[in-house]
């Protein structure tokens, strides 16, 4: 049995398309917190508009306890929704996938 996706149910992803960034904030001890983002920019693989997941960061504090995972899981479970294809280049991402792979249907062939 695979561990829960998302243990963290609070947790909130903002888009920011501008700053090219997927932000994940959470309420720790009644604070907004900001725990971390995936970078991101748009590119065209082989005709088709993605869009490139660069790096995932996670403030060291909030480290080891699944916000990584969560982070991706929403921003992935949010692409679904938009039908909005990616590719990475993130090895955080590419791990994940290799443990989560219903999300591969949404990776463009490179």
């Amino acid at each position: 049995m695979s561990a829960q996706k998302n243990v963290h149910p609070t947790a909130e992803l903002r888009i920011d398309e501008d700053r090219g960034r997927a932000e994940l904030w959470d309420s720790i001890n009644d604070q907004r917190t900001f725990i971390g983002f995936i970078g991101f920019v748009p590119e065209t693989l082989r005709g088709q508009e993605v869009t490139l997941l660069q790096h995932t960061i996670v403030h060291p504090q909030h480290g080891r306890q699944g916000y990584a995972r969560c982070l991706v899981t929403l921003l992935l479970d949010t692409f679904k929704e938009e039908g909005r294809l990616f590719a990475s280049e993130c090895t955080y991402i590419d791990a994940y996938l290799r443990r989560y792979p219903e999300y591969r249907s949404q990776q463009a062939s490179a």
